[in-house]
């Protein structure tokens, strides 16, 4: 595929993620209470998990897998610089490795949180207790550490990456560049809010960063073309 087209479709990758991550996290909230579930105790969530149903599964089924759209956004990004090559080639591989840690986090619900939930209902005492303990296990790696802490992390220094590759370019406005490091430092501050819990009102802001930031990265890629050598 020529390089130009990968850029494209990167582009393309950020812009729809971005548009898809607005309208899931828009109905969550409203049907789940998130991300102030999050914090919620297995008696509190499961039950509630298992009474949103087949849709409830499917929205988080889809959420899950949302983030795949940054790795091809990565690769495009890294097409889209050619002069800062090396850079934009580690962003990708950031973008990677985040892009995975964020669909295992919202991989647990319609997953391994499913099977417990429904026998969170029926069980006894000890039991509930056991399946408490996996969930709050479960919730502490793959949701704080995983998705949320790694995940925005290394989504951050993609951002940062990728904006100081982009000043490398002398065909893109150099605002975004600025604009993209001064994103990547909020994102960082925000994905320490667990351990912080001072940086929540910097993450909470972020949810509503990412996309806006993920949309004009997709754009300025696609709207000010450079194209690489065809690959």
């Amino acid at each position: 595929m020529p390089s130009r087209d990968l850029v494209l479709v990167g582009g393309l990758s950020l812009i729809t993620g971005a548009i898809a991550f607005v309208a899931v996290f828009s109905h969550l909230p409203a049907t789940f209470d998130y991300p102030n579930v999050l914090d919620g105790s297995a008696a509190e969530v499961l039950p509630r998990l298992r009474a949103g149903g087949a849709r409830m599964r499917a929205v988080w089924a889809v959420y899950s897998v949302l983030p795949l759209l940054l790795i091809v956004g990565g690769v495009g990004a890294a097409f889209a610089f050619p002069l800062s090559r090396g850079l934009a080639t580690l962003g990708a591989v950031f973008a990677t490795v985040g892009s995975l840690a964020m669909c295992l986090g919202p991989m647990r619900w319609p997953s391994v949180h499913w099977a417990p939930a429904a026998a969170y209902e029926s069980g006894g005492a000890e039991a509930k207790q056991s399946i408490a303990a996996v969930f709050s296990g479960l919730n502490l790696y793959l949701g704080n550490y995983g998705g949320e802490f790694l995940g925005e992390v290394c989504l951050a220094v993609f951002s940062l990456l990728s904006a100081l590759a982009l000043r490398g370019e002398a065909h893109f406005p150099a605002w975004l560049g600025i604009a993209g490091v001064v994103f990547a430092v909020l994102f960082f501050v925000g994905a320490w809010r667990n351990a912080v819990p001072q940086t929540r009102i910097v993450a909470g802001i972020n949810n509503y960063r990412l996309p806006l930031r993920l949309i004009v990265l997709g754009a300025a890629i696609i709207w000010f073309p450079r194209p690489g050598p065809a690959s």
